[in-house]
């Protein structure tokens, strides 16, 4: 029965001048997220933006079920609801209500013997004969009269059961009975694009996400090291990625072995430098891939005090190693509140797959909570020429994209 799908976005409002291209880039992404849905029309209308049928026939169920999920993943988007359009007269209101709301309020009878419910109306066209009031008490007679069950239905504009919305503008009204909440933020591609040092755990994951949600289309670098941990620890975070990828174009997973430089710390180095000295590494790795996928920053899923290379001074002299700027999604959060958004997301059951990583190979028992900087700095001066490693460990690193094959 629904013609016509609005989306209403929050944060986007609040932009100046340039608030068109955050609106572009919306309907850029949704066109993406609903390319299965068939052929629609996506456009902006007066602060919303609509979406129909090029035909202006009604949806099926499956294109509904297909625009529900895909919105479900529209970062920018603050809600949206499934409506049905038609002229801008009471009498299209009144037929509307009569002929589409008897499921709801059946739905409702079935949960319990009273049913509240409630009428909203607005009116742009302020030429229209009715005001807003008197189309809320007409409309309510409208269900009175056809949906009622003795004195089991009433008005509760509180705490009702069903809402049924009605807006009439100037060139057209519309009736609808739910509003979806959306993931809100900002649209995937309103900022740079970001390169997330992503691993197996619960993590990285969320940080990957939000700055999704903050506009940044994100790529992922990661770390196996190959014949020390099993071929399932790259495909585990190639099943994160694809999952996170969900919530975008696909973003570049970069899978790079790192043996070799930790074979050069494990036996040059100060043992419980160690994992401060990967990570040094894995950032190094990281600000070399950049310009690979037009990456601004690098981001992790790192809290402070979590581990031992999670510490303030640990984080510093990681830093360090690198120029590039570093984000910190995850930086004052706690496990319990990380485990939430990576449940909502979709990564939480991919992370709990129990499976080695590379950081903890040729791992120190004890390792050092509070790293210098001049003390990393000392122990890598061991290593000889390290960015060799690092350069051959970039070139021979593998690509893989949702959706496609790998490649050198």
């Amino acid at each position: 029965m629904y013609n016509a799908v609005i989306c209403r976005y929050h944060e986007i409002a609040t932009k100046g001048n340039n608030r068109y291209l955050f609106e572009n880039q919306l309907i850029e992404n949704m066109r993406y997220l609903l390319r299965g849905a068939g052929d629609l029309k996506i456009a902006k209308v007066r602060g919303r933006i609509w979406i129909s049928r090029r035909d202006k026939q009604d949806f099926t169920e499956d294109e509904l079920q297909v625009i529900r999920e895909g919105m479900g993943y529209a970062f920018g988007l603050e809600s949206f609801s499934p409506v049905i359009m038609g002229a801008p007269d009471i009498g299209f209101l009144r037929e509307t209500v009569r002929r589409c709301a008897g499921g709801f309020f059946d739905a409702a009878f079935e949960k319990r013997d009273k049913v509240a419910f409630a009428i909203r109306t607005r009116r742009s066209d302020k030429s229209f004969p009715m005001r807003s009031k008197e189309i809320e008490i007409d409309i309510a007679e409208v269900v009175n009269d056809n949906f009622g069950r003795g004195d089991g239905l009433y008005v509760n504009l509180d705490r009702p059961d069903v809402t049924v919305f009605c807006e009439v503008r100037d060139e057209f009204s519309f009736v609808y009975f739910e509003s979806i909440k959306g993931p809100g933020g900002l649209p995937v591609g309103s900022n740079p694009p970001v390169l997330a040092l992503l691993s197996g755990g619960i993590d990285s994951p969320v940080a990957c996400n939000m700055l999704m949600k903050r506009g940044c289309r994100v790529h992922y670098v990661t770390f196996h090291s190959d014949p020390y941990t099993p071929p399932e620890s790259t495909e585990k975070v190639r099943r994160i990625a694809d999952a996170l990828n969900k919530w975008q174009r696909p973003g570049k997973l970069f899978i790079c072995n790192l043996v070799e430089i930790q074979k050069a710390i494990r036996d040059n180095c100060n043992s419980r430098y160690r994992t401060v000295l990967y990570r040094r590494m894995m950032f190094r790795i990281a600000e070399k891939l950049l310009g690979r996928c037009g990456a601004k920053a690098i981001i992790t899923g790192e809290s402070v005090g979590q581990v031992a290379s999670q510490t303030i001074v640990n984080l510093g002299t990681i830093d360090s190693a690198i120029q590039t700027l570093v984000l910190r999604p995850l930086i004052g959060m706690d496990k319990s509140e990380a485990i939430d958004i990576a449940r909502r997301i979709g990564t939480f059951e991919l992370s709990s797959w129990q499976v080695p990583d590379s950081c903890t190979v040729f791992a120190p028992d004890q390792p050092a909570t509070s790293v210098p900087q001049d003390r990393a700095e000392h122990d890598e001066e061991r290593l000889g020429d390290y960015e060799a490693m690092l350069d051959r460990i970039v070139e021979e690193c593998e690509i893989y994209t949702s959706g496609g094959g790998g490649g050198k």
